[in-house]
């Protein structure tokens, strides 16, 4: 399968640069697989897609501010770091720019010293593995230091950094937010739960590969990129009540999606607590085991997340409601508006 074949025109000024005063206040637009209808609607709205019964599965990870800007301590030459993942103890695996003055050995600092970073090992594609030396604690040090690192097609500084973050953000551990997550408020989650739901949250650390398009002219050549996940055995429990019992996993996102048909594949479509590292890339063709409903964002032509969407509802009908979308002023990306497929 061609990967231009997931390709569309967008227009620039359809691409959200800053999140709506209220995050619950974004369209939504409704897509039915078994009936090939489309709906517009309002996000608030998600509430009367959801049945008593049924689990809404979120992804609790939390962004680290994990933009650092530094210099080279030799030649005092600007540097900036992206935090990817956390490797072991202070080594980190970072995506460097730029790249080409970072070999091993070289020394960067940060905020006057206050945090140091070495370079252990010179990774492909501008990726380096650095070891960081600071006083107290990391997290802290990184709090004070780093920025939000916003996808490269949001140009708008962002004033309240806690809305790049889903309300229910606790696990530190992702370069980019799980931006299906961002809609909901407390207050709407509440009356999700009041009306039967119940609310399930599981952990996938979100690398910057979620979002790359796809490089390779035919997607099957395309390699996925590995993130961390976690599903605890409380959450596991209630997955598998709800699946017993008739009702539906409902989930939130794609990252939440690619962890749970992860242990799906693993467990022959049994719902497990487990852990691990996942590179599933679920595109046409791949046959769903656990989720049987989502709510995602507009996503990147040519992604690898336009694709999963099109495994669930079917390329031309994903496609279809895209261009909906474009005609009808859809919010696109990370701060835009969302879809709910089913």
């Amino acid at each position: 399968m061609k990967t231009d074949s997931f390709d569309f025109n967008l227009p620039e000024e359809l691409i959200a640069q800053t999140p709506l005063k209220k995050r619950d206040a974004s369209k939504l637009l409704i897509i039915n697989r078994q009936t090939h209808k489309i709906l517009d609607s309002h996000f608030d709205h998600i509430i009367d897609e959801l049945n008593p019964g049924d689990a809404l599965v979120m992804n609790d990870t939390r962004v680290l501010p994990a933009r650092l800007h530094g210099e080279k301590k030799e030649t005092h030459g600007h540097v900036e770091l992206l935090l990817l993942k956390n490797i072991q103890g202070d080594q980190w695996e970072v995506l460097a720019k730029p790249a080409k003055r970072l070999k091993t050995g070289s020394e960067i600092s940060f905020g006057d010293g206050r945090l140091t970073a070495s370079v252990v090992k010179e990774l492909p594609e501008g990726g380096r593995l650095v070891e960081f030396s600071y006083n107290g604690i990391f997290l802290e040090v990184l709090e004070s230091l780093g920025e939000m690192p916003l996808p490269p097609y949001i140009h708008e500084k962002l004033s309240d950094r806690e809305r790049y973050q889903t309300v229910y953000a606790k696990e530190n551990g992702s370069a980019a937010a799980p931006t299906a997550g961002l809609h909901f408020t407390q207050e709407l989650l509440q009356k999700i739960k009041d009306k039967g739901v119940k609310l399930v949250y599981l952990t996938l650390h979100v690398g910057l590969g979620t979002f790359r398009p796809v490089a390779a002219d035919d997607i099957k050549e395309h390699k996925m990129h590995s993130e961390f996940y976690t599903l605890s055995e409380e959450a596991a429990q209630t997955l598998r009540q709800v699946k017993a019992e008739g009702g539906r996993i409902v989930a939130v996102g794609t990252t939440s999606i690619r962890t749970l048909e992860t242990i799906g594949q693993k467990y022959k479509g049994q719902i497990q607590a487990d852990s691990g590292w996942t590179d599933i890339f679920i595109k046409p063709g791949y046959q769903f085991q656990i989720v049987d409903a989502f709510s995602t964002n507009f996503h990147l032509p040519k992604s690898t997340l336009i694709m999963l969407v099109s495994a669930f509802a079917g390329q031309e009908f994903v496609l279809e409601a895209y261009h909906h979308a474009i005609e009808e002023n859809y919010r696109f990306f990370s701060f835009g508006d969302a879809m709910f497929v089913k």
